[in-house]
């Protein structure tokens, strides 16, 4: 008789939790010791999509075929702890002729839309695995390709779902699925309207589990990372760090937009539009708990959480003529929007503009936002400075505009850094300054210390 299960979880694994096949098998205990959890989003194993990349850049055959094999070592020692490890092996070596195929023509004409294609073999290969570890334990397991549902642009490298299109598929051809067994899918990747892979940029992996459960009305969406929950900054940097363990929806959205790579930034977007809850723990110590995430918190705090955006972009533009500051404004973000430049942080005065440029977030290694193009077109209207090597320092907290010594906290122990921008005023809930990167870890130290210890 099938089992109806109308409040089912959608479980997300990150790269750490499918790494090996300890960390698979742990992570199947995590799915089976939950009868809700239905629907199981896996990211690649860790270290892999890395590898893709690289191999997607273009690469000489000496090398090419040296990332081939520590790719091939990853996947088959894994495949060699299952008991029946031919079957998988098998679908395994088809992925890897696929690989080799596209790692050659990478060599030679390397594209967007190839690079995309090759990485998405990183999630196809965990989840096949994961589905045959969930078998071997006596699960009904069932894997679904998740481009099937996911349809996206065409913006290789950061594709933009189609969420209509989404969730007429995602109700048709996977919510019946879900009552006959548990279904394992791919974070990460998608399909454009031709049929063509397509990924949603690094860590989308947490997006897909997100959307999934907004297109089919989960209770919950847990993200099973390596740490247990949302901390008030990383705790790589600051061991102090002290988990949050309720959240608001808008205040863990701030902290993955501005840098706190626990989420991804888009994550929480498809459960806020239904409020579906987000819990975050760590799939090696499940005993730890972690962080929910909902709409609203009890007595929200002044100051939540630190982030910190590295590898970012300090973009001035000074005005050549005389000319009214609306005029040149209009011609510069008219130029920026051909271009197709996404600029979040923006200060100006009579004659300039100063903005901060992201360059993270894309699939591929590189940021090729400050294209020859578009620094062409910028020239003929103004002077161009570029600073490379900054990072973002993010306070974010509640209703920080209205609060006296906001500032004052801020800075007070930054006497040493080089702050080269400070963005505060169009939002109410964060205080941004840019940094040099090498200095961006002591500032948050101090400054931790000073807003939670």
């Amino acid at each position: 008789m099938t089992r109806v299960y109308p409040q089912f979880v959608v479980a997300k694994f990150g790269g750490t939790s499918v790494a090996d096949f300890y960390s698979m098998n742990r992570s199947a205990g995590i799915v089976l010791a939950d009868d809700h959890v239905r629907l199981v989003v896996l990211s690649a194993s860790a270290g892999v999509t890395n590898l893709l990349v690289e191999l997607s850049e273009g690469l000489e055959s000496h090398d090419r075929m040296d990332k081939i094999d520590t790719l091939r070592a990853i996947q088959h020692t894994i495949i060699s702890r299952l008991k029946s490890p031919s079957i998988i092996g098998k679908e395994i070596d088809q992925l890897f002729e696929n690989i080799t195929r596209l790692a050659e023509m990478a060599s030679t004409t390397p594209s967007s839309a190839l690079s995309d294609d090759l990485v998405s073999h990183g999630e196809l290969m965990s989840s096949l695995i994961f589905a045959e570890v969930l078998r071997e334990r006596e699960a009904r397991a069932e894997w679904f390709d998740a481009r099937k549902v996911i349809r996206t642009n065409n913006l290789y490298g950061c594709a933009e779902p189609h969420l209509s299109q989404i969730e007429t598929l995602a109700q048709a051809h996977l919510r019946p699925r879900l009552e006959q067994a548990i279904v394992i899918t791919q974070g990460f990747i998608g399909s454009d309207e031709n049929g063509q892979t397509t990924t949603l940029g690094r860590g989308g992996s947490d997006y897909t589990a997100s959307l999934l459960g907004e297109a089919l009305h989960a209770a919950r969406v847990d993200i099973w990372t390596d740490v247990a929950g949302i901390y008030t900054t990383d705790p790589r940097v600051v061991p102090q760090a002290r988990r949050i363990d309720h959240i608001s929806f808008s205040e863990a959205s701030n902290m993955a937009a501005f840098g706190a790579k626990v989420l991804h930034p888009a994550t929480l977007l498809p459960a806020m539009r239904k409020n579906i809850p987000v819990f975050v723990g760590s799939s090696k110590n499940t005993a730890a708990g972690g962080t929910l995430v909902r709409r609203e918190t009890e007595n929200p705090p002044q100051y939540r959480a630190i982030a910190v955006r590295r590898k970012q972009t300090l973009l001035k533009l000074h005005s050549l003529h005389a000319r009214p500051a609306y005029a040149f404004f209009a011609d510069i973000f008219a130029i920026l929007a051909e271009h197709k430049v996404e600029v979040d942080l923006v200060t100006t005065s009579e004659r300039g503009i100063a903005m901060a440029l992201n360059g993270t977030g894309c699939t591929s290694g590189d940021d090729d936002t400050l294209t020859t193009a578009l620094l062409t077109a910028l020239s003929s209207h103004c002077q161009v400075e570029i600073e490379t090597g900054l990072a973002l320092v993010t306070v974010i907290g509640n209703q920080l505009t209205g609060s006296p010594g906001v500032c004052r906290d801020a800075f007070m122990d930054s006497e040493e850094d080089c702050v080269r921008m400070i963005f505060h005023g169009a939002s109410n809930d964060n205080l941004c300054f840019l940094l040099p990167e090498n200095t961006a870890d002591s500032a948050v130290i101090a400054l931790h210390r000073r807003l939670f210890e």
